[in-house]
């Protein structure tokens, strides 16, 4: 099967050995993302709701340069070093996805690159 590799100058750069995303068939693949500004390539704010606002906006771009949209998404796996965080990203997910909403994963890590507070990693329909 060929893969395609996703890139775009909306979303920040890879910062180790991986793409941005792969599609392969028709599903496309995101990397996880963290809450980095694509210009600047530094962390957004400290604050979790700017950090969670940032990162959709990367899977977004992503999205966009794959053909596709946010809504799309058929799983999230999103990564938190705080739990107490969970209610602001459904939040912030029901304010950017229509119902029915992707399946989604999430978990408490100790750390994330960068000492970011959020990650949040898709797989999307491009069908």
């Amino acid at each position: 099967m060929t893969k395609k590799f996703i890139t775009t100058t909306e979303a920040p750069a890879a910062i180790g050995v991986y793409s941005q995303a792969v599609v392969s068939g028709n599903t496309l693949y995101i990397s996880g993302q963290i809450p980095l500004m694509p210009d600047s390539m530094e962390i957004v704010s400290e604050n979790i709701e700017a950090q969670i606002e940032q990162v959709f906006d990367n899977l977004t771009a992503i999205c966009v340069e794959a053909g596709a949209k946010l809504d799309d998404a058929i799983k999230f796996n999103v990564y938190l070093t705080d739990l107490a965080h969970f209610p602001k990203v459904n939040t912030a997910m029901e304010q950017r996805l229509a119902a029915p909403y992707p399946a989604r994963a999430v978990v408490e890590v100790s750390a994330l690159p960068k000492g970011v507070q959020v990650e949040v990693d898709a797989i999307v329909d491009l069908s």
